[in-house]
């Protein structure tokens, strides 16, 4: 394919509370044995992207020990490859990432020296599956300078944290509104562009002449009615799960059957670093009722509508229903988890309960599994 990849993943956002504390929101564990990124990583190599750059940032270890071998997503390779971008002090520069066309603008001599003609701009918190062929091809025939992939948001999500587009009847944006406070449409930005780079290269040096560091408000809002600006809509699967509500409902979808052949039983597979872990354990007087349970789990209990990932223990006489269980978490004897997230490594002491009532609650309390 002529064009290599930038992901976005560097950011951070309040509304995912305790759970961006330990990792970036591309590394949120999703569907048992997968990380955000991967599903873009994978995107991209299924697209023939043979170069793809990662910008990260924030709470950036987790997502760096998961990229630590490109080989898992296929970009093991002479030409091209997978690079991994962290803000560097320079003689010239010595700032932080300071939005995400300050990102690409700190690394424009990536951009510079590469040869393919067309970028395309990536996040990394986002869940879908896409072949980015039939979108550069529609970029291509429109003559667009730059393309937004979009994608119809059912009624009642919160489309105030997304941007939001206006198309004609040809697919042109005739307006664009970031994070609106009334919405007046449905239909929202992915994240996900593409343009010429040597355009992208022009727009970037110009916004970081003036000051101007964010991709979305400083170029494509700002230049909606100037420049050739299309929307692809997509018609798959897609969720960014940017905030606790829709991450935790972005697993619970993967107890569908319907989404999990989407993603898992097509063509065009999603990759992920591999571990050598045993199979899950059901051991006697177990009872587990649609739900995920990832390699490495032992269940001793009751476990009804959730997603358990790697290397959790759940003890004996205990109830889990409608909750999501991160790697490595310990769940005593006599514990109820109900409507709840168990952060990574928590220890759930015995004869405790939790019950997410009006919101999804966060179990993260650093309990001495060892000291009891």
């Amino acid at each position: 394919m002529k064009a290599l990849g930038i992901i976005l993943a560097g950011g951070n956002s309040t509304r995912m509370r305790s759970l961006s504390d330990k990792r970036a929101i591309s590394a949120m564990p999703v569907a048992c044995s997968y990380r955000s990124i991967d599903f873009t990583l994978s995107n991209m190599t299924n697209s023939h992207v043979q170069t793809v750059a990662v910008l990260s940032q924030y709470n950036a270890r987790s997502l760096n020990e998961h990229l630590n071998s490109s080989k898992w997503w296929n970009f093991g390779r002479k030409q091209g490859g997978l690079f991994l971008f962290t803000p560097t002090v320079t003689a010239d520069n010595s700032w932080w990432y300071r939005g995400t066309a300050d990102a690409m603008w700190q690394n424009i001599d990536f951009l510079k020296k590469r040869h393919e003609p067309y970028v395309i701009i990536a996040s990394g918190d986002c869940i879908y599956k896409q072949d980015f062929n039939p979108v550069l091809e529609y970029h291509i025939n429109r003559q667009a300078e730059i393309t937004v992939v979009c994608a119809k948001m059912p009624e009642g999500d919160d489309i105030s944290r997304f941007g939001t587009v206006l198309m004609d009847g040809d697919g042109l944006i005739t307006d664009f509104e970031e994070k609106p406070m009334m919405a007046h449409s449905n239909i929202v930005s992915t994240g996900t562009y593409i343009m010429r780079r040597r355009k992208l290269i022009e727009l970037l040096e110009q916004c970081n002449a003036e000051g101007r560091y964010n991709f979305v408000t400083d170029i494509l809002i700002r230049y909606k009615g100037m420049k050739k600006i299309y929307g692809f809509l997509t018609e798959s699967y897609w969720s960014n799960i940017a905030s606790v509500e829709s991450y935790y409902r972005t697993n619970m979808d993967f107890l569908k059957p319907e989404v999990r052949d989407f993603f898992f039983r097509g063509e065009q597979k999603i990759y992920s670093k591999a571990q050598d872990l045993p199979p899950a354990k059901f051991n006697s007087g177990s009872s587990v009722k649609n739900c995920l349970v990832g390699s490495g789990t032992i269940i001793n209990s009751q476990v009804e509508n959730s997603v358990l990932f790697k290397k959790v223990f759940v003890g004996n006489n205990s109830v889990i229903k409608n909750s999501i269980i991160l790697n490595g978490a310990y769940i005593g004897d006599n514990v109820r988890v109900e409507n709840c997230i168990v952060e990574s490594d928590e220890t759930l002491l015995s004869d405790t309960t939790y019950i997410g009532e009006n919101e999804i609650k966060i179990i993260s309390e650093s309990n001495n599994r060892y000291g009891v």
